[in-house]
């Protein structure tokens, strides 16, 4: 059914992963899927200008894919070969982008419960939703 699973983390809340990644490799072993595990660093480089603000953006996209590699290493079984993606602008459209590139056919994350209500969902969560061309699995914390 689904042969190329996309998961979309925040590694700044492990709340995005916790159930989310395990879930994803769950499918994944079920349906025999190739895994990419996918975060996006907000483009800070476009508000600021100037080569210093550039190269510290680009430090910061190195080191988030470093930190990305190593929460796969540590919580995806390694015969899976989960591949990782470091996306760089607006998350929703990041997550998007991804998923048309590695030709992903579901996008699993996870969404916050929002203060307001229990029935809504994140905005970028809800983004997603609404524009991916593809099935979305949203894991409720």
């Amino acid at each position: 059914m689904f042969k190329s699973n996309l998961v979309a983390v925040d590694l700044d809340e492990e709340s995005s992963w916790r159930k989310a990644l395990p879930d994803a490799v769950e499918l994944a072993r079920a349906f025999g899927a190739r895994l990419r595990v996918a975060t996006v660093v907000r483009d800070i480089g476009a508000m600021l200008k100037g080569a210093v603000v550039a190269q510290l953006y680009e430090q910061l996209v190195t080191q988030t894919g470093d930190r990305l590699k190593a929460l796969v290493k540590s919580q995806v079984p390694e015969e899976l070969q989960a591949q990782t993606a470091v996306g760089h602008g607006s998350i929703y459209g990041e997550i998007l982008r991804i998923a048309n590139d590695v030709a992903a056919d579901l996008i699993v994350m996870a969404s916050h419960r929002p203060k307001m209500k229990d029935y809504l969902l994140g905005a970028n969560a809800a983004r997603v939703v609404r524009h991916a061309r593809v099935s979305v699995l949203i894991v409720r914390e």
